[in-house]
């Protein structure tokens, strides 16, 4: 708290989320965090998979098998979900970088459109593996 000295009433030193109206652009935000944290666990999937893939038939085809469970795929739908996000985020970013982009209004169409992008080429990516036997 801060000091109140003067009679003041206290006061939180930071402002909390129960302060701030939720907006895209803090969902936009949080999510790409979560999403960047996501990646780092997929960067660890790939690993074991090279591991697995470097120790041979066996703990290959166990590996295999783990990722091709069903919590194995929601992990991987995850991952999916959080690479096509963090892409256009950073297309969103660099626009920002440049100058571009941070009327409200703008803000907020293109965070909805990251979040919209992300879903849809996820889905369309599942949709085009199971199609072609990839699943």
């Amino acid at each position: 708290m801060s000091d109140t000295s003067r009679g003041l009433p206290p006061r939180p030193l930071s402002p909390h989320l129960s302060v701030w109206r939720w907006h895209i652009t803090m969902a936009c935000s949080i999510l790409h965090r979560g999403c960047l944290m996501a990646l780092y666990v997929g960067a660890l999937v790939l690993v074991g998979w090279t591991l697995a893939l470097a120790s041979g038939p066996d703990a290959y085809a166990t590996y295999a098998g783990l990722l091709t469970s069903p919590l194995g795929r929601l992990v991987l739908f995850g991952l999916t979900f959080a690479l096509f996000f963090n892409l256009a985020y950073s297309v969103r970013q660099a626009f920002w970088d440049a100058g571009h982009g941070f009327m409200p209004k703008t803000a907020d169409m293109t965070g909805a459109a990251a979040i919209a992008f992300a879903a849809v080429a996820t889905v369309v990516v599942w949709v085009i593996a199971a199609f072609t036997g990839a699943l």
